[in-house]
């Protein structure tokens, strides 16, 4: 298990995938973007949560609104699935419920931040993979530095 893949449900939650596969490509982790909606494109989308799966990947799902893409996604497939879905003020932020209520034995993960829900797809990727988890290890020990800098930074 040593990819990626990011589903859309439109090309306008693509700076959310690049954002995500920034982080993904700084650990040296391929990924690779697709636009199915769930909702628009269920036959596609079913057929390309089957073809990667046999790759044993992760997936990230990006859905805004009613995010039927991340339920769908985690209950036609064996492998981890991350939903996260991009902030929008227009509902007051309700529409996340779409994400986070989900049918019995349906479980995506849920995170919110582009950067954060990397970062869990490759602590997953690092269950197999020792030389991740020594990245995933220096990347944390990076932020502890970088907090404590800065708390020293206001002592001053």
């Amino acid at each position: 298990m040593n990819k990626v893949v990011i589903i859309m449900g439109s090309k306008a939650d693509l700076d959310w995938a690049n954002q995500i596969s920034s982080v993904l490509k700084s650990f040296e982790i391929e990924s690779v973007s697709r636009i199915a909606s769930a909702h628009k494109v269920p036959l596609k989308c079913y057929d390309l949560i089957k073809q990667y799966e046999k790759e044993n990947v992760v997936f990230i799902t990006i859905a805004g609104m009613s995010n039927a893409l991340s339920g769908f996604t985690d209950a036609q497939t064996y492998c981890p699935v991350i939903a996260c879905p991009p902030y929008s003020e227009k509902f007051g932020g309700n529409d996340i419920y779409s994400s986070i209520r989900m049918p019995s034995g349906v479980a995506p993960l849920t995170v919110i931040s582009p950067e954060n829900a990397a970062i869990a797809a490759l602590k997953i990727i690092g269950l197999s993979n020792p030389e991740i988890q020594n990245k995933i290890s220096k990347y944390q020990e990076k932020k502890r530095i970088e907090l404590e800098e800065a708390d020293k930074s206001i002592q001053n």
